[in-house]
């Protein structure tokens, strides 16, 4: 016989590295032993719960998404980029100069607000782009900005994906290097900050085309892409440019070795990986 299927669901809410993943197929000889089974695993896993929220309330103080960010601003400023801040709201006008209409794929993923003409931001690209073509009027090349912060999409589910998540976007406008070796440059010394390993990857993408995706153990945590690209003219902007979007819960899910993304997210049953009603 198998766990119960109340059984599998609590060993499932408390697993928080996916170790007993094909637990729910394996079969045993008696309820006995199944009962055993599980009160033995639930135990050790109720314990690694409590240890990790132990740990955060008691010694680290800031989950790993805000480390994270922290440590990704430090290496972007060292790097020369200027931290900016605009709205979480974003017109619909700026989402259609994009190239995201009603015929894009992203377009039903977008939450609207009341009224239609605003929705909450799917992505930081086209403030990104707002602010970059006013900093080219009035300052010198190269102009090197990021923004870290919420975005939201309704995304279909499943264990690597929010509809409410966390991204770090970085642009340079006229950098002093061919754009694609610049967006390396910018990859490798991120990732060297992070001290982590990575692979990277050309890809197509719905919005622009080819991008260079950065994996870590499989799993793409950030997309960079280069231009001049046919985006670019709406928002006035001629010159080269490199770009990098990156994907915070991602990239935490794959250094911790964890298979489910809602863990690391922003959420009320789950702090920093470990689960609050143990």
């Amino acid at each position: 016989m198998e766990l119960t299927p109340g059984q599998k669901q609590r060993l499932n809410e408390l697993d928080i590295f996916a170790e007993y993943e094909q637990a729910g197929e394996r079969e045993f000889p008696s309820a006995e032993e199944r009962d055993e089974y599980f009160r033995q695993v639930e135990k050790k896993l109720v314990d690694l719960n409590r240890e990790r929220l132990k740990d955060l309330t008691g010694e680290k103080f800031l989950p790993e998404l805000r480390r994270l960010e922290a440590d990704l601003r430090d290496v972007l400023l060292e790097l020369g980029f200027t931290e900016v801040t605009t709205p979480i709201r974003l017109a619909r006008g700026h989402l259609e100069k994009m190239g995201i209409d009603e015929d894009h794929p992203l377009w039903q993923q977008v939450y609207w607000l009341e009224g239609g003409d605003y929705c909450l931001r799917p992505m930081h690209a086209p403030h990104l782009y707002s602010v970059l073509g006013r900093f080219d009027k009035t300052l010198e090349q190269p102009i090197s900005i990021f923004e870290v912060g919420t975005c939201f999409r309704k995304e279909t589910g499943g264990r690597r994906h929010l509809s409410e998540f966390n991204m770090l976007n970085l642009v340079e406008l006229g950098p002093v290097k061919e754009p694609e070796e610049r967006l390396q440059d910018i990859i490798a010394a991120v990732m060297e900050g992070l001290e982590l390993d990575y692979e990277l990857l050309e890809e197509d993408s719905h919005v622009y085309g080819q991008t260079f995706d950065v994996e870590i153990k499989g799993m793409e945590i950030a997309s960079g892409a280069v231009g001049p690209h046919e985006l670019d003219e709406p928002w006035e902007i001629s010159d080269s440019w490199a770009g990098l979007g990156l994907g915070l819960e991602r990239l935490i899910m794959a250094r911790e070795g964890m298979k489910n993304i809602t863990r690391v997210g922003r959420s009320l049953i789950y702090q920093d990986g470990g689960r609050l009603n143990v």
